[in-house]
């Protein structure tokens, strides 16, 4: 086997390189860019790495280690998870910076690959500086705080591991059932060790994330429990965008003649003219999408994981013959709450669900009834939002006045806090996926380092900020990053 010598900090990227992925029919990078804030840990052969293979991975200047993190993740959930982002940091608080982003990864299940600096393999130097020491387990560093936000963690203690982590990381990171945060921790004297590395390890690769297809018993079972329903409701989450199942998900609900409401994160999965989208539901839900919540006897969950915002913490649903249905990849949501199962890619599970219900239609009475309550709420929310000679205006009018001056294509994002309810309750989106919002850990100060990833993402397309003051004085530094990088955000404290 021809065998090539690199150090493992240049063979990591190298690797990384080579590995491709496709978008609307073109080959691309699967890892379109780096960000990196440097020091000891991560600068003298990382960073070198980095640097001598920028033409072809490039690499961005984070401001906090937090925010970098934070606008990978946000850039891969743009991308329905077809592109990874990688950020690294030094060794002690560059890397414990990161692992609130890795929480937001893990619980929206999205990817990012994490190279944190650490600790010498050799323990020679130690204590390094920055290094915390455990008394009891001198293996552990400040590190082994990933773990439990990471959906894969490795240290590298030899250079030849990479041979074998890598791969699984990657992997892990395309799986829809598994997908989250990978981090790999590489040892300071470790990134600089030379090792003869075989030469196919470089070859290119193409990824092309895999569609799980449902149990056909599954879906019967699932089929049967529509057919017995005189009030269904559908519940569509992230899970429908990240499997691109947004027209699948229209045609189901107009076959089957059923009103479709969706999580925060969820939508942007239909646009405010489909006939039949509700809104939002849930705590920070529309009213008329509440309304038929507290009187349907079932609701299809399709991509979600059914957050207590989006179950009003199970106080939604008062009929007393209510079931649940869920099509979900990853089996730890779909089990949730005694939900009958569907294991299953949210468009492909939708189609066969189709397929076995045939001919099947929820009543006339129940659709048209939550078109009259929909039509009730949007008007309300219309008169509440719209203009206003008040002094001071309301979050309702300022939001109300935006929306009603926006382009259909451009896209909102919010994060954290009371706004984000205001933004839910008046912003219908105009065109499907121009709505990115981050609620599955509601993380302050997401707001403008997402916005920098998805604008990243979608340059052609503007991108709308609404931010709170706290958030704003949390984390307002990547303004700075969208100015050096010409990324135009507009920004909404």
């Amino acid at each position: 086997m021809k065998t090539v010598r690199l150090s493992c900090a240049h063979a990591l990227f190298k690797y990384l390189i080579a590995q491709k992925t496709i978008i609307d029919g073109k080959k691309v990078a699967l890892f379109p860019g780096a960000f990196g804030i440097y020091g000891h840990g991560n600068v003298a052969c990382i960073g070198q790495a980095m640097e001598e293979f920028q033409s072809d991975l490039p690499g961005y200047r984070g401001h906090h280690e937090q925010n970098m993190a934070l606008t990978g993740i946000a850039y891969a959930r743009a991308m329905r998870r077809k592109q990874i982002f990688i950020a690294t940091s030094s060794v002690g608080p560059g890397s414990t910076n990161m692992v609130t982003a890795a929480a937001v990864a893990l619980s929206n299940r999205l990817p990012i690959l994490l190279l944190p600096g650490d600790t010498f393999a050799s323990r020679l130097p130690d204590p390094v500086l920055q290094q915390v020491e455990n008394f009891t387990s001198p293996t552990e560093t400040a590190n082994d705080s990933f773990k439990s936000v990471s959906r894969y963690f490795d240290r590298i203690l030899r250079p030849e591991q990479i041979l074998a982590s890598l791969p699984q990381a990657i992997q892990i990171m395309l799986d829809p059932a598994d997908c989250g945060p990978a981090t790999i921790s590489i040892s300071q004297d470790v990134q600089g060790e030379a090792f003869n590395y075989p030469e196919v390890f470089f070859e290119e690769k193409i990824h092309v994330i895999r569609r799980i297809y449902p149990d056909l018993n599954q879906i019967e079972v699932a089929a049967n429990k529509l057919k017995s329903s005189k009030k269904p409701i559908i519940i569509s989450g992230g899970g429908v965008l990240y499997s691109e199942a947004e027209q699948a998900l229209s045609d189901f609900a107009k076959k089957h003649n059923i009103p479709v409401t969706s999580t925060v994160m969820g939508l942007g999965c239909m646009d405010r003219d489909d006939p039949y989208y509700i809104g939002a539901i849930g705590a920070l839900g529309v009213g008329s999408s509440n309304s038929l919540s507290k009187d349907t006897d079932l609701a299809l969950a399709v991509g979600t994981k059914l957050g207590d915002f989006t179950t009003g913490s199970w106080s939604n649903f008062h009929n007393e013959n209510f079931n649940l249905v869920s099509i979900n990849t990853t089996r730890f949501d779909v089990t949730k709450h005694h939900a009958t199962p569907v294991i299953s890619d949210a468009k492909i599970g939708l189609k066969e669900l189709s397929k076995t219900l045939g001919d099947w239609k929820a009543p006339d009475i129940w659709f048209e009834g939550a078109i009259k309550k929909k039509i009730e709420w949007d008007t309300y929310v219309e008169k509440e939002s719209g203009p206003t000679n008040r002094e001071l205006p309301t979050y309702a009018h300022t939001v109300g006045a935006i929306y009603r001056n926006a382009e259909p294509s451009d896209i909102v994002v919010t994060a954290a806090g009371g706004l984000v309810g205001e933004v839910v309750q008046i912003w219908k989106p105009k065109q499907k996926n121009t709505f990115e919002t981050e609620w599955g850990f509601s993380c302050m100060g997401y707001e403008i380092s997402g916005a920098l990833g998805i604008k990243m993402a979608k340059p052609d397309q503007d991108v709308i900020v609404f931010i709170g003051d706290g958030s704003y004085l949390l984390a307002n530094s990547d303004i700075y990053s969208s100015v050096i990088y010409d990324q135009k955000l507009i920004i909404i404290v």
